[in-house]
Order: C-alpha cells, then structure tokens, then sequence
C-alpha cells in the first residue's frame, strides 16, 4: 500500500510542460527530455497545479473514471517524481 502524507500537493516541475503528439500520443516535455505518457498518467498530470492535494485529485478522477484509487494515484505520482516529472510538495 502507497500513500503519501497529506496535504501533498503535486505540481509539474519547472519546465515541465504537457503536450499532445499525433505520432506519440500524451508527452511530459522536459528540459532535458520526453516522457511518452500513458492515459492514466496523462489524466493525473493535468490535475497536478501545484494547489490541489492528492486527495483532491483523486476526488475529480473518481468523476470521470471508475475505480480510482487513492494508492494508485500515490504509485504513480511517485514514480514520477523519481522520473523528474512532478514536485510532491507537503
């Protein structure tokens, strides 16, 4: 079981930007880099503005898809951050 205290609030690191590719699909840009995005992840990054708690972001998943989990979401988040991609502020 993965959880991450609360509040921890999630943001995009600086310059980290989102995009689509018709090619590959939903793509993290970074700096130095591409991350090729799945949808699960595409979904949970669009909701990391660096106000929202994880909690929160859960909350607005659990909207649009069925079965979110708040430990998938804290898995996810913490790979990545390992990957340079989100800053997990607390």
């Amino acid at each position: 079981m993965t959880t991450l205290p609360e509040p921890t609030v999630p943001r995009l690191r600086p310059g980290v930007r989102l995009t689509s590719d018709p090619a590959r699909g939903e793509l993290a840009l970074l700096p130095e880099r591409v991350v090729v995005l799945n949808d699960t992840a595409a979904a949970v990054l669009t909701h990391c503005d660096g106000a929202s708690s994880v909690a929160t972001i859960v909350e607005r998943l659990a909207q649009d898809y069925e079965g979110v989990r708040t430990d998938d979401v804290c898995e996810l988040l913490l790979r990545l951050a390992e990957r340079r991609v989100v800053d997990l502020d607390v």
